[in-house]
């Protein structure tokens, strides 16, 4: 039995560009991420996003050189993931998810839908 094809990966906004601003190696890390979501597959570094419930939407986090990057994206949807943020954390207090991205990720993530929703209705 052949396996299903990959999902598309759809960026949201400015999600490719800021992911391209980081260094090579972390890029490659969350690419690697990102292509085992397209295959249905959950990286061992993916982890669910707090104040979400379920693991609908997920974070990469990767520490490199002293600084830690993070890919935000969701599996909702059976088309296709969307990768709503990629930004790197600036604070150096605790591991939570600053509440300026928690408030960027929230937007994107009903952006996503919105896009989501108009690609099946067009069919």
């Amino acid at each position: 039995m052949q396996g299903k094809p990959p999902k598309t990966v759809i960026w949201v906004r400015s999600s490719l560009k800021d992911l391209k601003a980081f260094p090579e190696i972390v890029q490659s890390h969350l690419g690697f991420a990102l292509k085992a979501a397209q295959f249905g597959q959950k990286h061992p570094d993916a982890k669910p996003l707090k104040g979400y419930g379920d693991a609908g939407v997920l974070e990469v986090i990767e520490d490199f050189d002293g600084n830690t990057y993070r890919a935000v994206y969701t599996v909702w949807f059976e088309e296709a993931i969307y990768v709503l943020h990629a930004f790197q954390k600036k604070s150096r207090s605790g591991i939570a998810t600053p509440r300026r991205e928690l408030t960027l990720i929230n937007e994107r993530l009903k952006y996503a839908k919105q896009l989501h929703d108009r690609a099946v209705r067009r069919g």
